[in-house]
């Protein structure tokens, strides 16, 4: 059911208990990430035209798509300086709002350092586990809607903290305008190099180089269904993070919190885009009604009140369930990229979570601090593949090299098995090759 507010958001109202409530739902929770078609044949185009002409197409669709003039790629490079400049510009306030973000960030990372391994076995034999960081990692940062310094420093500190050696950023300025907050993010982050080029062709040019634009091992970082289509192009000749769909959040209340900061906190999600989803899911019925009435009574106070309540209203939606084993069940069919459990006792609904790309948990811990500055990775899982994929870390910008050494014992005694086992499978040099290092 949906019901249609004096604000004219029309909001979808599912109860489990409806028989149609599964299909409500998928259809809810429908999303297809990246495009085919027209916006594909697009994206193959510019990919096509980076990879052929290199700096003269970065040009010429910069030009194009962001409404520049630019006729070298010095006009769409940027020093450390500038962006040392960008940093000492800002007002204080920001500069330590920005550091303070930086400093939990790494702090919090500097825990997801994995160490290289190894053990020895009794006759010698060595075996272990060698982590090294990428060479070179690309960041793209979106500059359409809105400018967002956080993923700056969520996509390049992990990096730096793996150890990678160079780290070169991607940002799309149109019409030639300048985020400072994203460069002094930039200056704070550790960033190498900065080319102000989005969209497909800055995901080109980082897969592939150009004269000036380096490749790069992996690319990372959100962008629009031009980008995420061009990192599903390129990847294998790349690594990458993943492809991100529109941000969610999803709020369980038990009934105990304020219905206005609930309100609040679905806002926070739903202004990011009209197709951010925002969920709220609770078991008391007059606790729901009146964040329904606080949604109705916030919305007209906001700036981006046309993004949140499309957003609500096409993806939205408030979930009466019958108590909280079903409402774990639903969070771990939803598989949500930001989950809040504004609850008593949250530690305790912890064990029965299987799939959420951050926890959120209490009443006090709003999902917007774990945007900015809690420290964990704001970069997430959306669209259900928290089933299967984790939040970016430290652990995304490095790789393992397994590590094998054989004693002489060893390697007869290892030889003795592969050679059943390569002959079982009729590939006689491997037989043999093994079978060359038996002792008799």
């Amino acid at each position: 059911m949906a019901i249609q507010t004096d604000t004219g958001v029309t909001l979808a109202r599912l109860s489990t208990v409806d028989a149609n409530f599964r299909e409500s739902l998928d259809a809810l929770l429908a999303w297809e990430g990246v495009s085919g078609g027209e916006v594909q044949r697009r994206v193959d185009d510019i990919i096509a035209a980076v990879r052929a002409q290199g700096d003269a197409a970065l040009i010429e669709t910069s030009n194009r798509f962001d409404r520049l003039s630019v006729t070298h790629m010095n006009e769409l490079t940027l020093s450390k300086v500038r962006l040392r400049q960008a940093f000492d510009g800002l007002p204080q306030e920001q500069r330590d709002a920005l550091a303070h973000a930086a400093e939990r960030i790494r702090v919090y990372h500097e825990h997801q350092k994995p160490e290289s391994w190894h053990y020895t076995e009794s006759d010698g034999t060595l075996l272990g586990q060698q982590v090294m960081p990428l060479d070179r990692a690309g960041i793209y940062v979106p500059g359409g809607k809105a400018a967002y310094p956080s993923s700056v420093l969520m996509n390049a500190i992990p990096a730096r903290v793996a150890g990678v050696r160079e780290i070169i950023m991607v940002v799309p300025t149109p019409d030639g305008v300048l985020n400072d907050l994203v460069l002094a993010a930039a200056h704070l982050a550790g960033v190498d190099q900065v080319f102000t080029i989005g969209g497909a062709q800055a995901v080109a040019a980082l897969a592939y180089g150009t004269e000036t634009v380096p490749r790069v091992d992996k690319i990372v970082g959100p962008g629009n269904i031009y980008v995420a289509t061009a990192k599903r192009a390129v990847f294998g000749q790349v690594g990458i993070d993943m492809i991100a769909g529109p941000s969610e959040i999803l709020v369980i209340t038990d009934g105990g919190t304020d219905p206005d900061w609930l309100a609040m906190d679905l806002f926070s999600q739903a202004e990011h885009d009209e197709d951010a989803q925002a969920i709220l899911i609770g078991w008391e019925q007059p606790h729901i009604d009146a964040v329904a009435e606080a949604i109705e009574r916030l919305l007209p106070e906001m700036e981006r009140e046309a993004i949140i309540r499309q957003s609500l209203s096409s993806r939205g939606a408030l979930i009466l369930c019958q108590d909280r084993e079903e409402a774990i069940e639903l969070i771990n069919r939803i598989a949500p990229e930001h989950l809040e459990l504004s609850v008593d006792k949250p530690e305790a609904w912890l064990s029965g979570i299987r799939h959420a790309g951050a926890i959120f948990m209490g009443r006090h811990t709003a999902e917007a601090l774990g945007d900015y500055c809690a420290g964990p990775n704001h970069v997430l899982p959306t669209s259900g593949t928290a089933r299967f994929s984790s939040p970016l870390g430290v652990y995304d910008f490095q790789k393992r090299s397994s590590l094998i050494q054989c004693s002489a014992q060893g390697a007869s005694r290892l030889g003795r098995t592969a050679s059943i086992l390569a002959r079982g499978e009729s590939l006689m040099a491997h037989a043999r090759s093994a079978e060359n290092r038996i002792d008799e």
